[in-house]
Order: structure tokens, then C-alpha cells, then sequence
């Protein structure tokens, strides 16, 4: 009797675990699918964080692995002539896996999905050549809308040409970064979902449908205990500002209880030069304990050091 009862208990325990992980995620995947007609900005956040910015089997560490490239390209790659205006490209070297809208364009929804393979041609794109996306728009049925372009086949644009045309001032990791977001726990603090009250005066309108198609994982949060920081980038755009805060908040924020970041900047600076870190926890403290004036210099990140990645992706948050 008693091993019926546990065996009846799993399985009861088995079907409510199922139902609220359908309730959770499947019901607002189809939903999302059906309804959730994207927009630029959608299709933007899509395209920079890739097919998946958390775990998967290729990357069980999260080590930022095969991952594409925001970029703003001002010349055109294979003749090197100005373009007449900056384009914003989303590059996806041989081996980047392609994100969900591209890979099942029907996600896309409707007439964006037509225009993104008939005109956008995205449907030729392979992953193990790599390929070049952008944004753009065309009138349709009497409406404006956007679609994806692979400008690859549109365009002869191969992925490493495109990279190597942009310097690196012009190109944004936000993808690596988000990963990182993820990676360190950044969420159990900040949310990514500002509400329907006063945060719109504060953190800017709340998500919409559309913001999320293609998205993988979407990032909400689970608890707010520091601000919002869905539209960080646009209430704060300067990078010295985050790269003191994410070096040690406490530079910025005097009560600020985030921890430190310093970790991420590895064992160079930008200049090639060795951080050492217990010199400028010294100095900081003799600042803090009023025996300096000023606080140490902090350290610029490198160009491929996770510091560099996450301020990308916290600017690229508009």
C-alpha cells in the first residue's frame, strides 16, 4: 500500500512539474510564435545575441564561444569606397549558429517572413560558411516594415571580409556579454523587464511582444534588488562611468552593495601592462579610509577581456 501511494505521489508530482513547465514556457514560446510580430528592436536583439546566450552543449562553460559580432560598417568590404551612410551589420563567422529566425524564418510571422526570404534571401544562408545580416525596410502591402537581409547572397559580403573592414572601435560584443550577464548571476540582482507603474519614468516602457521574438533565453530576472537595466544604455551611455562601476561600484555608488567585477578584466590592461590587483585594493582602501585623495587609476579592459564583452552588452541595452 505504502509503495502505491509513493509511486501515485511521483506520478501526480511528475504530471504538475510538466503542466507548469508547459504553463511557464511552451504556452508564451506559441504564443510569442503567433503573436508576437517583431520589430526593430526584436529583430536587433535577435540578431547580436545569436541562437543561444546561456547554456548549450557547444559552450557547457559559457566561455562565449561561437558567437556573432555587432558592427557598424562605414565602407563597403570588397571595394573599400565610403558607403554614402553606416550600416549596422550583425556578423556570423563559419561555425556561428544562426539564431531561431533565421534558422525557421515562420517566426518571423506573416509578410516580414515573406519579405525576409524573397527579398532578404535568408533562406540561403549557411551556417558553416558564415553569413552577414542587416536590418531594413521596405514598403509592403502598403505598410512599412522591416526584414532581415542576408547581405551575403544579396551582396557577396562573406563574414571574415565584413569583420576585418570594421575596426575595432566600431564592433560590439554584446553577444559575449550577455552570455557573461547570465554567467555571473547578474540577474538574480537586476531585472530586464521594467513594469506598468512608475518605472516607465525610470527605466523606460516595458517590453513588448514583439521586442521578444527569437530571443533565447529571454532574461527578465527573478527579483529586483538593484535598478532596472533594460534601457541602461540609453539613461547611460558613458563607458569610463561603467568601467568604474563594474571595476568596483563602491568608486560611483558609495553604498552600493554589488559586488566587485575586477575579475573580468584578467591579467592585462589594454595596454598589455600586468593589473596588479593588491597595489590598487591598497591604494583604494587608503582612499576610502581618507589617506588618499584620490582613488586609484582603474585599469582600461583589453580589447577580448569578458570586461570589455559585458560593457558592450550593458551599452547595447537601449
Amino acid at each position: 500500500m505504502a509503495f502505491r501511494e509513493y509511486k501515485l505521489g511521483a506520478m501526480f508530482f511528475g504530471f504538475a512539474l510538466s503542466f507548469s513547465m508547459m504553463i511557464t514556457i511552451f504556452f508564451p514560446s506559441m504564443y510569442i510564435t503567433d503573436h508576437g510580430t517583431p520589430n526593430d528592436y526584436g529583430m536587433d536583439k535577435t540578431l547580436t545575441y545569436g541562437r543561444n546566450s546561456a547554456f548549450t552543449y557547444s559552450d557547457p562553460l559559457l566561455r562565449q564561444t561561437h558567437e556573432p559580432v555587432k558592427a557598424i560598417l562605414r565602407k563597403d568590404p570588397a571595394s573599400g569606397k565610403p558607403l554614402s551612410s553606416p550600416m549596422t551589420v550583425y556578423i556570423y563567422r563559419p561555425g556561428d549558429p544562426f539564431p531561431s529566425t533565421i534558422v525557421h524564418p515562420r517566426i518571423l510571422t506573416g509578410d516580414i517572413t515573406t519579405l525576409s526570404v524573397q527579398r532578404g534571401k535568408i533562406d540561403q544562408a549557411d551556417d558553416s560558411k558564415g553569413a552577414v545580416f542587416t536590418i531594413a525596410h521596405t514598403t509592403y502591402k502598403g505598410k512599412s516594415l522591416p526584414y532581415i537581409k542576408n547581405l551575403t547572397a544579396t551582396k557577396g559580403w562573406q563574414a571574415d571580409q565584413v569583420f576585418s573592414a570594421v575596426p575595432d572601435q566600431d564592433r560590439s560584443y554584446a553577444a559575449q556579454g550577455r552570455t557573461l550577464f547570465e554567467r555571473e548571476g547578474c540577474w538574480w540582482c537586476h531585472t530586464l523587464l521594467p513594469e506598468e507603474t512608475q518605472d516607465w519614468e525610470t527605466f523606460g516602457r516595458p517590453p513588448l511582444v514583439g521586442d521578444l521574438n527569437g530571443q533565447s533565453p529571454t532574461t527578465f530576472g527573478s527579483d529586483r534588488k538593484a535598478p532596472d537595466l533594460l534601457h541602461v544604455g540609453s539613461r547611460n551611455s558613458s563607458r569610463e562611468w561603467m568601467i568604474m562601476h563594474l571595476f568596483n561600484p563602491r568608486l560611483v555608488q558609495p553604498h552600493s552593495i554589488m559586488p566587485r567585477f575586477d575579475y573580468l578584466w584578467g591579467d592585462k590592461d589594454a595596454n598589455g601592462n600586468k593589473i596588479d590587483y593588491a597595489k590598487w585594493r591598497k591604494e583604494y582602501l587608503q582612499y576610502y579610509n581618507g589617506k588618499r585623495i584620490y582613488p586609484p587609476k582603474v585599469p582600461m579592459p583589453a580589447k577580448h577581456s569578458e570586461a570589455r564583452h559585458m560593457i558592450d552588452f550593458l551599452l547595447d541595452l537601449k
